[in-house]
């Protein structure tokens, strides 16, 4: 006969917070949100710690090297899509690490003998008014001058005018050889006066610049989520059929830790995947596994090597895989069972294994909900799709911006690997969709409103950091009746008034 779960498949919507003793400590600036991204022992430290608990999905919709480079200045870790040729997700993994911290790959370059209209056309497309001019035109070329906004007048300058009639020649630019510390770049910038510093290896090619606004921008980002060269820390998406060769080309690009991109984790296909790591790489190289929605799923892939576990079948907001096959569980319950089963496999063996809940966000205090359950941090689609920094279109649509979003199951996106099973290639039905979401903006300022509100949610419990939320706080369902009450009811909103005229 069949298992049955005595319980229904429950969703963060049917609970609740119940407020626990606040003292005078509990103020959200003393909340600590750090958490584990890896396994570890018990008394050891993680050998990678985020400081926000959000990690941007695995998805073309979502997570480039430009999403990754934004949430990692906020303390987080996007996961380079893996529905990509190798060479070209290996590109943005190298192009996050290049970008070390206020240290800027050049992205608006020229020629010398190219002319003013097309220095215009290149500030129209990139916004950059520091342009490098290098012998080639390309970022790593050999520099000859710069051109700033004060190079040239349009108004005075015929359009087909050289650039190397008015760019600043080489012999008259102040410029940090590499290896300068940002420190130094720093105090070159300010002792000079300068707005941008050049920094130049030895055979006088371009390897970065140094602005003066980003000297700001970093005092403003404490959280920076950094390897220890300063570099943004990036993370990779990886399938269960070309692992062997894409595994050891995003290792060679720089990305800090993997994971193994599926709609199910439950299966032979990871665990040969998360052998192959270890096989090549021991304990060296990270990786994580999923995704699972009950305790046999969670114990599989611990067994099998996992640095961590990935918990949601069906939850995601553009997800059909629950109509279209009938499998998944509500998130709430799953994230509850994986976590229990977590922390008896920590009681068994001493390692803690952090788990990751993906899907099922709909509002920003299901983050809560989602770290109280158990889960140590959270992977977003929908969410980050709605920024300026996701790689999709922002489109007008009767009045209203939206951003494109679309599944990694859908006929757009194609990823049969996400899907395989053992099978000859290719997507036979899709499991997501391709649709719309609201545009919201920069990630920076939605980020630090949604921690904001999860701070205050865990002072309001009582609760300083997330294992005293795991551990101390305590929930409540809530009944269909209680769901209405929770919002405005039986008033009469003034932005609805016109609808009484």
């Amino acid at each position: 006969m069949a298992y049955y779960f005595d319980e229904p498949s429950r969703t963060f919507s049917e609970y609740l917070l119940v407020p626990g003793y606040s003292s005078k400590e509990c103020r959200p600036e003393n909340v600590n949100i750090t958490t584990p991204l890896v396994k570890y022992r018990r008394g050891e430290s993680p050998k990678i710690r985020m400081n926000i608990p959000l990690t941007s999905a695995i998805m073309q919709a979502v997570s480039d090297d430009r999403m990754a480079i934004a949430l990692a200045k906020e303390g987080g870790i996007s996961f380079i899509y893996a529905s990509q040729p190798i060479e070209s997700q290996a590109a943005m993994i190298r192009r996050v690490k290049s970008h070390k911290a206020g240290f800027v790959k050049s992205d608006s370059n020229i020629r010398p003998d190219q002319t003013l209209a097309e220095i215009i056309a290149l500030k129209e497309k990139s916004g950059h008014s520091t342009i490098a001019v290098t012998e080639d035109g390309t970022a790593e070329g050999r520099i000859v001058g710069l051109v700033t906004g004060r190079s040239y007048r349009v108004s005075r300058m015929p359009a087909d005018t050289k650039v190397s009639e008015f760019m600043t020649p080489f012999s008259e630019l102040i410029y940090a050889e590499e290896g300068v510390s940002l420190s130094e770049a720093n105090d070159m910038l300010w002792n000079h006066k300068l707005n941008a510093l050049p920094v130049i290896d030895r055979n006088g090619r371009l390897t970065h610049f140094v602005f003066r606004k980003d000297y700001d921008s970093h005092k403003a980002n404490p959280n920076e989520f950094l390897d220890e060269h300063k570099r943004y820390m990036v993370g990779a998406g990886v399938n269960t059929r070309d692992y062997e060769e894409r595994i050891p080309a995003l290792v060679d690009a720089g990305a800090d830790v993997l994971c193994i991109d599926s709609s199910e984790g439950y299966t032979e296909w990871q665990r040969d995947t998360i052998a192959f790591v270890r096989r090549k790489y021991g304990d060296g190289v990270k990786i994580g596994a999923g995704n699972v929605v009950e305790s046999d799923g969670f114990r599989f892939l611990a067994d099998a090597g996992a640095d961590f576990v990935k918990i949601g079948i069906g939850g995601g907001s553009i997800c059909i895989t629950r109509e279209q096959k009938g499998i998944g569980r509500g998130q709430a319950s799953a994230v509850i069972d994986v976590a229990a089963a977590r922390d008896a496999y920590f009681e068994e063996t001493g390692i803690r294994i952090p788990l990751c809940s993906d899907g099922g966000i709909v509002y920003d205090y299901h983050m809560t909900l989602a770290l109280a359950m158990g889960a140590d941090f959270l992977m977003l689609g929908r969410y980050f799709s709605r920024f300026d920094e996701s790689p999709t279109n922002k489109l007008n649509i009767n009045g209203s911006y939206v951003k494109e979003y679309w599944g990694e199951g859908s006929n757009r996106a194609r990823n049969w690997q996400r899907y395989d099973l053992g099978g000859e290639g290719g997507l036979s039905f899709e499991e997501g969709v391709d649709s719309y979401v609201p545009y919201a903006g920069s990630l920076k300022d939605n980020v630090r409103l949604s921690l904001n509100k999860v701070k205050s949610t865990m002072c309001n419990c009582g609760v300083l950091d997330i294992p005293s939320l795991q551990r101390d706080t305590k929930l409540t369902i809530v009944s269909a009746t209680s769901i209405v009450e929770g919002g405005a009811h039986d008033v009469i909103l003034k932005d609805q008034t016109s609808n009484l005229r």
